[in-house]
């Protein structure tokens, strides 16, 4: 089989078959082609498309192109949730204990953020001495063990995904869909899991800034996820202003363990979780519906379980266990800067990309991707939407290393902040559930 001709079917509108597929697959995982004809092949698919059933054979071939995780022999229900990520968006920091806590085996395989969204992995970084790549024989014990592991994507699990992803990156193919719903759910069918969660974002902060297009990759992840056999359902949720009260590496840490603890001042944040986690031990056979799973959730919370499982995670993954008990622990900018309302009202918006922006300027994000953070740098949000303010009350607290960093920030927050005369109405963060 020649790749070249490949390039050519696609590039003509073709189908391709399952082992044509798989060949695609094997020769990112193994290096078999140069970079140049995967790319050109990457832009034929995102000029051509691909039906269901070649999505489907793409994203089992990405799977098998390297190790499973192997969970097996673990009795638990085997269940995890993805996020097409936003800012403030740390839901699975308290989300994985809780679902342990519950009776579920949770792998939660996670990324590191880039721009305006943050990374789980980051996050977790930003405890001292955690440890985030994790050989599988660890991982495997751990989710044994705990009932959940937090940790990064190996280089032996869907390794054609790692070289498609890069290049798609590097050649302005990272719009096509076949392609997102290939790298998602071929990560998550390497897992093995017998039922996944999609948290599909939308809003200013998220890749689909509208409903329709969001609505769109929800569908196919859906049922492509389904045809590989993988019991799933999509929850889109609004991301038009960050999710929480934090935005920034340690400060989101924060944020869930206050959640752990039982704090609900971050109602969004909280209803977030609890709607993921209701639907995945809804799938995974642990609660008649997704709203006595929510419940169950809910009781991990009140007991402290959920808490005591992440402290748990933390020792073993080498982090500094004393931050979960004391917060003020956690690292912390050089500089702080209180930001007042210029006016009385309403908070009526609080752009989420601009924040998003306003994080990465203050030096909790990457602009590149290299790029070394400041894990305490960040933003507090005193005031969110539906919030009443007085002219000089309090609305954000910003953290960074310097003044100019903070100057950046400021100006940044300040251009996401809209403070009107009328109330504006607080909604649910759940927009709609896709089965």
């Amino acid at each position: 089989m020649l790749f070249l001709d490949l390039i050519a079917k696609k590039r003509d509108g073709g189908r391709h078959t399952p082992g044509e597929l798989a060949f695609v697959s094997r020769a990112a995982a193994k290096g078999l082609v140069p970079d140049y004809q995967l790319s050109a092949w990457l832009m034929a698919v995102l000029c051509r498309g691909m039906d269901e059933q070649e999505t489907v054979a793409l994203t089992r071939a990405m799977a098998d192109s390297g190790e499973t995780l192997g969970l097996g022999a673990i009795k638990r229900p085997k269940a995890d949730k993805h996020s097409t990520g936003g800012v403030g968006d740390g839901v699975s920091l308290a989300l994985a204990p809780l679902a342990a806590a519950c009776g579920l085996a949770v792998p939660m395989m996670s990324g590191r953020g880039l721009g305006h969204t943050g990374g789980t992995l980051d996050k977790l970084e930003a405890i001292e001495g955690f440890k985030v790549r994790l050989d599988l024989p660890q991982i495997r014990a751990q989710v044994a063990d705990l009932g959940f592991c937090l940790f990064g994507q190996t280089g032996t699990l869907a390794p054609a995904d790692r070289t498609l992803y890069a290049l798609r990156d590097a050649t302005a193919t990272v719009p096509a869909r076949p392609l997102i719903v290939g790298s998602i759910l071929s990560k998550k069918a390497a897992e093995e899991l017998d039922a996944l969660v999609l948290d599909v974002k939308v809003g200013s902060g998220a890749i689909f800034r509208d409903t329709a297009s969001a609505r769109g990759l929800a569908k196919a992840l859906v049922k492509t996820s389904k045809g590989l056999g993988m019991p799933t359902v999509a929850v889109l949720t609004k991301m038009e202003q960050p999710l929480g009260r934090y935005v920034g590496n340690a400060l989101e840490v924060r944020q869930a363990v206050e959640i752990l603890r039982g704090d609900e001042t971050a109602s969004d944040y909280l209803e977030c979780v609890l709607t993921l986690g209701g639907w995945m031990l809804k799938l995974a056979g642990l609660a008649k519906t997704p709203a006595a799973g929510a419940a169950h959730m809910r009781e991990k919370i009140k007991d402290g379980s959920g808490l005591r499982l992440f402290r748990e995670c933390v020792k073993a993954q080498g982090g500094k266990v004393s931050v979960i008990d004391d917060l003020s622990l956690l690292p912390k900018a050089k500089l702080s800067r209180v930001v007042k309302a210029a006016q009385k009202g309403v908070v009526s918006a609080l752009d989420a990309r601009k924040v998003g922006h306003a994080a990465v300027l203050l030096g909790a994000g990457r602009a590149f991707k290299d790029q070394e953070l400041d894990y305490g740098a960040g933003l507090e949000l005193l005031k969110k939407v539906g919030d009443r303010v007085e002219k000089g009350e309090p609305v954000a607290i910003l953290h960074a290393a310097d003044l100019v960093k903070l100057g950046l920030g400021e100006r940044e927050y300040r251009d996401a902040l809209r403070i009107s005369p009328r109330a504006a109405r607080p909604k649910s963060v759940v927009l709609e559930v896709i089965k």
